[in-house]
């Protein structure tokens, strides 16, 4: 089964993910389709939502090693990073956005146990980037009033270009 990847405006990507209660082959299974559906669009990582599932699970692959965090928290973060951040739900869009650098997150991997995870600037970002799936949050809810304007005029006029001609824009701090 090849899941699409949900884009704005699609109320699933609104929403609240639920927490994961029970790993099986099911779930399994759901990180493999997920695994595939971000290397074909491609990206760095996925949460459920993404593909329409109402589940707190993200996969990432920064380094050839694909993982998959279940209910994951961040439970320490510091620094401040600014970095140009994209998202395959509104792709060919590409903002600064200021996040912390470093985070500490704690997760269920695929076989139950609880994993702790120190991450810092790209790694980081991923991590809470694909948190705030699971928490409903788009990027568009952490930009500035301008930006969060501008940005959706850019991605409205894609849209209508058709993003197969491959642009993306890029949206700077305000």
């Amino acid at each position: 089964m090849a899941y699409d990847i949900r884009t704005y405006g699609d109320p699933v990507l609104a929403s609240k993910a639920a927490v994961v209660d029970n790993i099986d082959a099911k779930l399994v299974r759901l990180v493999d389709h997920m695994l595939q559906a971000m290397y074909r669009a491609p990206g760095l990582g996925l949460a459920a939502p993404q593909i329409g599932v109402q589940k707190q699970i993200f996969v990432y692959d920064v380094d050839e090693h694909p993982m998959a965090l279940i209910n994951p928290r961040i439970v320490e973060s510091s620094g401040e990073w600014v970095y140009d951040e994209g998202c395959l739900s509104i792709p060919g869009l590409y903002v600064e956005i200021l996040r912390p650098k470093e985070v500490h997150l704690e997760a269920l991997d695929l076989e139950g146990n609880t994993i702790t995870i120190e991450a810092d600037e790209l790694l980081a970002r991923l991590f809470q980037h694909e948190l705030d799936h699971l928490d409903g949050i788009l990027m568009f809810d952490r930009m500035s009033e301008e930006q969060r304007k501008e940005g959706l005029i850019e991605y409205r006029k894609m849209s209508q270009e058709s993003t197969s001609l491959g642009e993306s824009r890029h949206i700077g701090l305000k």
